[in-house]
């Protein structure tokens, strides 16, 4: 009986035997049927297996193809500082990092664009620096790495954008755009007006401050804040030289003074400005855009804020007041005020 048992044993142990080994196979590799974004950066995608569908490996990453239409474009628009706002304080000798937001406004895509350094206090810029691929309509951030001066003061560093055969890219009005800051106590210069100096819509040289404005930029203003109307579904306003001089008043106190808000330098607000320059609102309500270089400028900032792009589109105001103003010696160079209302 023993002897017979013996086989049937023998044979239970390795077929037993077998399947183990089939199921536990150590050897065995299985091939990933994907590979996703968080594979730790210690696994090789070079040792994995290469889709046979296409015969590229995983790790090849496609290029942007940008063709430019024939007889396109070419313009920009300066959204907003992104980073070191006009007149921020900086650290002497101290590394920083400019970045500008801007839309490609024109029809032609941005391949092979630079930003270019052209005049003022160079704090350490490169000679150009790439900007990325941008097609038309479409947002970009342009960066440079700079170096603040070791002396207090002000600075200011121009730069511009440059297509691929160097030719400046028009931004609104204007090619260039800055980086303005202040190192040490001594970096904020202003020449201010006396307090007792009467504020006046004129464009004129007051006291020891110096100031210009420019129709042309009010006109645009104009437009595109009625454009921007027009798509809200909201009336267009009409241009009322009172509410205008109100406006225009306050930018030159802005830029005199040395301050933004509005609050007047004299402790004027806005209903006192309006009615001061003759004009009785039944409603009113004002905006203002410091280191508005360009009119696409003040417009981006307003979009960018939720109560600017109600005041801008409130459909209670049927006349608009634009004061603009521009002061080499001033903190944020460019000071714009609307004021907007209804009789």
């Amino acid at each position: 009986m023993t002897k017979k048992l013996l086989p049937i044993l023998l044979a239970f142990v390795l077929v037993l035997s077998s399947c183990i080994k089939v199921s536990s196979n150590p050897t065995e590799e299985v091939t990933p049927a994907f590979v996703t974004s968080t594979l730790p950066p210690t696994h090789s995608l070079a040792s994995l297996p290469t889709a046979t569908s296409t015969g590229k490996p995983l790790t090849t990453t496609p290029t942007l193809a940008i063709t430019a239409p024939p007889n396109c474009k070419v313009s920009a628009v300066l959204l907003e500082d992104v980073t070191i706002p006009d007149g921020t304080q900086v650290e002497a000798g101290k590394k920083f990092t400019k970045t500008w937001k801007f839309k490609n406004t024109g029809t032609c895509p941005w391949s092979g664009y630079t930003l270019v350094f052209v005049s003022g206090e160079r704090m350490s810029a490169p000679e150009s620096a790439p900007v990325p691929q941008t097609l038309s309509g479409k947002e970009v951030n342009v960066s440079v790495d700079l170096v603040a001066p070791s002396k207090d003061g002000a600075y200011t560093g121009n730069f511009e954008l440059q297509d691929e055969k160097g030719n400046a890219v028009p931004i609104g009005l204007e090619k260039t755009f800055w980086v303005k800051i202040a190192v040490g106590t001594g970096g904020i210069q202003s020449t201010p007006l006396p307090k007792t100096t009467p504020i006046s819509g004129a464009t004129q040289q007051g006291g020891t401050c110096q100031y210009s404005g420019d129709d042309t930029y009010v006109s645009e203003l104009l437009a595109l804040i009625n454009t921007e109307r027009t798509n809200a579904g909201v009336p267009a306003v009409t241009l009322n030289m009172q509410l205008s001089a109100a406006a225009q008043g306050h930018s030159i106190d802005q830029a005199c003074n040395g301050f933004t808000g509005h609050i007047g330098s004299n402790g004027s607000t806005i209903g006192d400005r309006i009615y001061g320059s003759g004009y009785s609102p039944s409603y009113y309500v004002e905006i203002i855009a410091p280191a508005a270089d360009t009119p696409q400028a003040a417009i981006g900032q307003w979009n960018g804020n939720a109560i600017h792009r109600l005041a801008m589109l409130d459909p209670k105001a049927t006349e608009i007041g634009i004061g603009y103003v521009y002061s080499s010696t001033s903190l944020y160079g460019y000071y714009v005020t609307v004021d907007l209302a209804s009789p």
